[in-house]
């Protein structure tokens, strides 16, 4: 029986959860959330039962080493990425997790199709793979800055009107194999509004300690800020599915987005049954006779 606290941290994810894009606006998810909650013992309470939890579930996804999970995290500059990934994840074996953080792509990756540097990095069967930023920046990043699309080398005859929807359709089959073969996918989109991101860019420049997190080219995307919403509106509607949903999450509060992402992977761990393997009756005689000579 799952307690209060279980259900609780569970049920915060359910109303950020998108699994079809009809209909799908951004407008219609609130950035400044909070569930009705505030910040208090109880919100910190309920963040360390989600970390233990989803501890205690990675330790018998590792165990039955048949699924793996996949985190993907998008967001703007500023959301809150890192810090979520650091405060939801603190309670994971590091051997049973791995974080791949997706930056401009290498002359390597750059002959090679979109998809490729990101099936290198996928997780192990019992093992947490998390993107920071992932494939989705080509539908994203690529499409905001033409350049970068020119970088790809791809032959100028398979560059038209529908290369966005072409790649929301490899992306789709990509994620349906995944899967098929026993991997989880779930995508976090953290929806920051522009007011919050403004204050967490004064934040780096006035605090010492945080002068390193802000660069030049942070101010050049916000000017783009638009452009961006709108590429991540239409590429979230072409890839929500049940099997790989998105889940907008609300981010201008940082101790309501790492509940709603703890929520949601708990969810989907308690879903996939996980147990530790059987001992088999040879099995529980050798461990018998182990103990004898130890003893």
């Amino acid at each position: 029986m799952k307690d209060k606290l279980h259900r609780t941290v569970v049920d915060l994810a359910k109303p950020y959860r998108v699994t079809s894009g009809k209909k799908f606006a951004l407008k219609d998810f609130a950035t400044d959330a909070d569930g009705g909650l505030r910040k208090d013992d109880r919100t910190d309470e309920l963040l360390a039962q989600g970390v233990q939890l989803i501890s205690d579930l990675q330790e018998r996804l590792y165990a039955d080493d048949q699924w793996s999970l996949l985190l993907i995290f998008q967001a703007m500059d500023a959301a809150g990425k890192d810090g979520t990934i650091k405060h939801v994840m603190s309670g994971i074996n590091p051997a049973g997790c791995q974080v791949t953080s997706f930056k401009q792509p290498s002359s390597l990756e750059l002959d090679h199709d979109f998809l490729w540097r990101s099936n290198v990095a996928l997780p192990q069967r019992g093992r947490i793979g998390i993107f920071n930023r992932s494939y989705y920046e080509e539908t994203l990043v690529v499409r905001v800055h033409p350049p970068v699309l020119k970088a790809e080398k791809i032959p100028p005859a398979l560059i038209g009107k529908d290369l966005w929807q072409d790649r929301f359709e490899d992306i789709n089959a990509f994620e349906r194999h995944l899967v098929r073969n026993g991997t989880v996918i779930l995508k976090f989109f953290l929806h920051l509004s522009k007011g919050e991101q403004k204050k967490r860019f004064l934040a780096r420049l006035d605090e010492p300690t945080k002068n390193w997190k802000f660069s030049a080219a942070d101010l050049k995307e916000r000017k783009l800020w638009d452009d961006y919403q709108t590429a991540y509106e239409e590429t979230i509607a072409a890839t929500a599915t049940p099997h790989a949903p998105w889940y907008i999450v609300p981010a201008d509060h940082k101790w309501y987005t790492r509940l709603v992402v703890a929520g949601a992977v708990v969810q989907v761990l308690d879903e996939l049954d996980l147990k530790f393997p059987k001992v088999s009756r040879e099995q529980r005689k050798a461990l018998r006779e182990a103990r004898r000579q130890l003893l």
